[in-house]
């Protein structure tokens, strides 16, 4: 009877399902010239493999994706001051992927679900793609929040 009576304090959805035939990496880790290959892929400029190497060695952790022939489908990595702040860095998919959105999907609700865990309490940031963005607002992102937009300055050379 007391069951009858609980209201939940709020509704869980169920954590998206990763595609068959896709995995992530147990390692975690990524070589740079790999990486660089799956952002030139979607678009995003190629970058200097040393800088890259260092982007990686100094984030918090990484979030690789592959499918079954071990090819890197999608990356997340994040960085943080482990106290107060996360940064979320190329969330990406492979636009090849059939299961792009999905595998999108997928890698947000991982990279969040090991935030809450391991820095719960920090304030999220990102820089995302277009194409994550339906993903992102599944999970609670929300654009330009009171008209408030963020910047960016990208130093050449």
């Amino acid at each position: 009877m007391l069951d009858s009576l609980l209201i939940p304090f709020r509704s869980q959805n169920q954590p998206p399902v990763l595609p068959q035939g896709y995995a992530f990496d147990g390692r975690g880790s990524v070589e740079p010239a790999e990486l660089n290959a799956l952002l030139v892929a979607c678009g995003e400029p190629e970058r200097p493999l040393a800088r890259l190497e260092a982007a990686l060695a100094r984030s918090a952790w990484q979030l690789c994706l592959r499918d079954g022939g071990g090819q890197l489908v999608g990356f997340a990595r994040v960085t943080s001051d482990l106290a107060l702040n996360a940064n979320i860095w190329d969330l990406t998919a492979h636009p090849a992927a059939a299961e792009r959105d999905q595998l999108l999907l997928v890698l947000v609700h991982a990279v969040l679900q090991r935030l809450r865990r391991e820095l719960p309490g920090c304030s999220i940031s990102l820089s995302a793609p277009p194409e994550a963005l339906q993903a992102l607002q599944q999970h609670g992102f929300v654009v330009d929040p009171g008209g408030i937009r963020a910047m960016g300055l990208q130093l050449l050379g």
